[in-house]
């Protein structure tokens, strides 16, 4: 039997789940980029970091889990093997081989930078057309922006 709350969707379902995916994929790669540099990160106001690092990396698996559920609702399936992510990544994974506290920053508003854009396009394809995708998308797009916000903060800091 169809849902009935999939009749809300004025998309092909299967293009948004795969750019749903897509996000996804980008999301772990996020996660795991944001937990590694806060074990590697080194230097000035290295604590302050660390702790910012953890918090953005607990955002990036809150998207992911938002993401699968979205994607489940729409009768699709999640990215189910960790491998292919590097396949599906809008944004890549940039390997954080300079610990320093302002290479560790850079390299991850790079990320959200990236981010701000696959959301931004979500948000305008699944505007008056998906309204659940819509806010969803629009709420991570919201934390990503703060994340940006927030290691620019820490960056200007160190300067």
């Amino acid at each position: 039997m169809e849902k009935r709350g999939n009749k809300v969707v004025k998309l092909d379902i299967p293009e948004l789940v795969e750019l749903l995916n897509k996000a996804l994929a980008d999301e772990w790669l996020a996660y795991y980029q944001y937990w590694v540099g806060s074990k590697i990160v080194k230097g000035l106001m290295k604590d302050a970091v660390v702790a910012e690092l953890i918090e953005h990396a607990n955002d990036e698996l809150r998207h992911a889990d938002m993401l699968v559920g979205r994607i489940m609702q729409l009768d699709g399936t999640p990215v189910l093997d960790p491998n292919d992510w590097p396949k599906l990544t809008n944004c890549g994974y940039e390997v954080p081989s300079d610990p320093a506290v302002k290479a560790i920053l850079a390299q991850n508003i790079k990320g959200e930078q990236c981010a701000i854009g696959v959301y931004e396009k979500l948000v305008n394809l699944t505007k008056d057309k998906d309204p659940i995708t819509y806010q969803m998308v629009l709420e991570i797009m919201k934390d990503e922006i703060e994340h940006e916000d927030d290691l620019q903060a820490l960056l200007e800091d160190l300067e």
